[in-house]
């Protein structure tokens, strides 16, 4: 089966975009595209409207959709973009879509970070591996969502080698009182130390969780407390709150 196959959804897909804040360097690393309905609906929403059979030209139809929204807006930053491991059949074929968006769109591929939540029941690990493989050899940034979710473990990051990892909001809920969190933070950072990949905490709501995120070493950070996603909208430098140390 093809990605560039012509079938229909059924109704049309809208993006917002939440930004991923550089602590260090006080500047938006990436946005993250968040996939809405067609009024805005939430992502639960539009997820209920797909089944097995069109799986597939969702997954395809989100990555065109947020490249081509991300291109009209402007964004110079990474985009971060969610795919659907179970859906690729052929990660070489669907990446020509993604090039040919890329090119139609004027958005460069080097900006592109594809990143596999751990929401999804992975049917196959070895497939997935064979996905972030494909990516990486296209130039394409690798990311896992939802770090300590679900399947993932350290053994699997070394298998995976992914360039960024997403620590779950549960693990960041509270972390500054969690003891038993905070021991999983530090095996993450120092499994993510020897692969040469990026943690990236999402989920941040409170300054308490902030303060003992940026102690700890960590670089990249995402939330409520920064910024909510925005639909069809790119939120500015200007706009992000939370800067403040408490």
């Amino acid at each position: 089966m093809d990605c560039l196959s012509g079938h229909s959804l059924g109704f049309d897909i809208r993006m917002a975009f939440q930004p991923i804040i550089d602590w260090q360097q006080q500047d938006i690393f990436a946005y993250e595209a968040l996939v809405r309905g067609p009024e805005g609906q939430g992502a639960g929403w539009v997820f209920e409207q797909i089944k097995g059979d069109n799986k597939y030209y969702f997954d395809q139809m989100c990555r065109v959709k947020a490249i081509e929204t991300a291109a009209r807006l402007g964004c110079d930053r990474l985009l971060s973009i969610n795919f659907l491991p179970n859906a690729i059949y052929n990660p070489d074929t669907c990446i020509r879509a993604t090039i040919e968006a890329s090119e139609l769109y004027g958005f460069d591929l080097k900006k592109i970070i594809f990143e596999v939540t751990e929401g999804e029941r992975i049917v196959s690990q070895q497939k997935l591996k064979r996905i972030f493989e494909a990516y990486a050899r296209y130039g394409f940034y690798t990311a896992i969502d939802d770090y300590g979710a679900g399947f993932t473990s350290p053994e699997w990051l070394y298998s995976l080698k992914p360039a960024i990892v997403k620590l779950d909001m549960d693990m960041i809920r509270d972390i500054h009182r969690d003891p038993a969190k905070q021991q999983q933070l530090a095996e993450v950072q120092r499994v993510c130390r020897e692969l040469n990949a990026l943690v990236l905490a999402e989920g941040i709501e409170t300054v308490e969780e902030r303060d003992y995120l940026v102690n700890a070493g960590v670089r990249y950070l995402q939330g409520y407390l920064f910024a909510r996603p925005m639909l069809e909208e790119l939120t500015g430098l200007e706009q992000i709150t939370g800067w403040t140390t408490g």
